[in-house]
């Protein structure tokens, strides 16, 4: 099973610059909605001290204001390498460096040496890998409890935009690819692993599917 492309890549499309722009963002502005409502979401149905594993968790806004919020430890896995720097920073500011573990490489790959959480989240991370069953259904595979995805909705002017860009990353010679998964793969990914939707809210481009295992 191969990765959508090579980490190289990944950290010249999500670089340094990138990382602290995100980093600004999330002190001038918090989190996305999106963002906000699993950090309620896990407040209301999870007692303190649960874990969180987030694949793909860039500088780790989220898993900062869910351990505010109750949780307990978070694990990231990260493909791209430019986050580090400041995700180290932003951790460091916050006296939670015993509290968050972040590892570097390919979460399909290495599923199988990360361990499971009580929660799992993929905040816009589903759309960066090719392999929707793999990725979805690893993630489902590490949720004892509560999976949250957030990814593209269905739309046609969406999946155009995408094609654009996955065009324009082949001539410039990066294997970098942004996908348009369809809603009902990436649900059906889940659902055979043990989960059902509980929760959707769905904007005008990002949507976050909440499912909970049930098994």
């Amino acid at each position: 099973m191969s990765s959508c492309c090579q980490p190289d890549d990944y950290d010249k499309v999500f670089d340094e610059k990138f990382a602290r722009t995100k980093a600004r963002e999330y002190a001038r502005n918090g989190l996305t909605r999106d963002a906000q409502r699993i950090v309620a979401f896990a407040r209301a149905k999870l007692p303190p001290g649960y874990s969180v594993l987030e694949v793909g968790g860039g500088v780790g806004a989220l898993q900062l204001e869910l351990l505010k919020g109750g949780a307990a430890r978070a694990v990231n896995v990260e493909l791209a390498t430019q986050y580090e720097t400041v995700a180290s920073e932003l951790i460091k500011e916050r006296g939670l460096g015993d509290r968050i573990e972040r590892r570097l490489g390919d979460f399909v790959r290495e599923a199988a040496t990360i361990p499971e959480a009580d929660i799992v989240v993929l905040d816009r991370v589903v759309c960066c890998y090719p392999h929707v069953d793999a990725l979805v259904g690893a993630a489902a595979d590490h949720a004892r409890r509560f999976l949250f995805l957030i990814f593209p909705v269905d739309r046609w002017w969406i999946r155009a935009a995408l094609s654009l860009e996955r065009a324009w990353f082949a001539i410039r010679g990066n294997s970098f690819r942004a996908y348009g998964h369809a809603t009902s793969a990436v649900l059906a990914a889940a659902e055979r692993r043990g989960m059902r939707p509980v929760d959707r809210h769905r904007g005008i481009v990002w949507q976050l599917i909440a499912l909970e295992r049930m098994d």
